[in-house]
Parts: structure tokens; C-alpha cells; sequence
């Protein structure tokens, strides 16, 4: 068993999508980044990537390269499952927390999950999300960020 922790953070800008766990959310803001700047995904990946002693998301992803420009998170997850597997590990469970204030996470969090599950190819039961605010505290209180927190414990297969 090894275990992995990934934090990520983005900024909220007009004229961008809010996509947080694969899930494209309705908000008059949307998270600035190289790629569609899903921070939920980010820090996922950047746990299981830390697990395997990989380094992170930026050192298989960089952001001053052309192919990840917008790219959709969903697909840098498939990549990272691809190498999970070559490496010979599975998912024991993913526990993953976004800090937001705003938009309203809660109606999203199943999607989330299970767009998880399904791209880390792990039953959705090992597969928790949460979403909390920071009681208009701190930049994610002020609205100018999102940030995610995930715990990862991947097993041999």
C-alpha cells in the first residue's frame, strides 16, 4: 500500500468554465489555468501521482506545453490511470475535499464521483468528495480562488 496527498488551487476569472470534478458547473466565474483548470482533478491526480513517488502533475503535465493548452482533465486522469496501471496499482480509496464559497458544490458531488471512479476505474464506494467554504475567510472565502485537497491510498494489483 502506499498513500499520496495533492493540493491544487485556481483562480476565478470571467469568460472561463467552472469544471470541478469533470462536472462543467453553472457560476459566473470559471478557474484560469493552462488546461480547464479542474482543480478537484489536479489534486487527485497529484496524490496518486505522489503515491507512485512520480513527482506531480506539473512534471508529467507541464503548463509551458502546447498539448495541455485547454486540455480536458478527464483525459490527463486517463493518463495518469494508464500509468497507475503500468506500474501495477489500483485504487484503494480516493478521499478528496474542494474549498469553495462559492458556486454550491453539493448538487454535483455523485457526478463527481463518479466521473472519478469511472476514469481510476475503482468502484465509486472508494471514491469520497466534500465540499466545504471557509466562512468567507482567506481567498477561497473572498470568492478569488477554489482550492482541492485529496488523500489517495493505492494497493498492488
Amino acid at each position: 500500500m502506499r498513500i499520496g496527498h495533492g493540493y491544487d488551487v485556481h483562480k476565478l476569472v470571467e469568460g472561463r468554465k467552472c469544471i470541478i470534478g469533470g462536472v462543467d458547473i453553472p457560476h459566473t466565474l470559471g478557474l484560469l489555468g493552462h488546461s480547464d483548470a479542474d482543480v478537484l482533478l489536479h489534486a487527485v491526480m497529484d496524490a496518486i501521482i505522489g503515491a507512485m513517488a512520480m513527482g506531480d502533475i506539473g512534471h508529467l503535465f507541464p503548463d509551458n506545453d502546447a498539448e495541455f493548452k485547454d486540455i480536458d482533465s478527464m483525459i490527463l486522469c486517463e493518463r495518469v490511470a494508464k500509468v497507475m496501471d503500468a506500474q501495477g496499482y489500483a485504487i484503494g480509496n480516493i478521499d478528496a475535499t474542494v474549498i469553495a464559497q462559492k458556486p454550491k458544490l453539493a448538487p454535483h458531488i455523485e457526478s463527481m464521483r463518479e466521473n472519478i471512479a469511472g476514469v481510476f476505474n475503482t468502484d465509486i464506494k472508494n471514491v469520497s468528495v466534500k465540499a466545504t467554504t471557509e466562512e468567507k475567510l482567506g481567498f477561497t472565502g473572498q470568492e478569488l480562488g477554489i482550492a482541492a485537497h485529496a488523500v489517495c491510498l493505492i494497493i498492488e494489483k
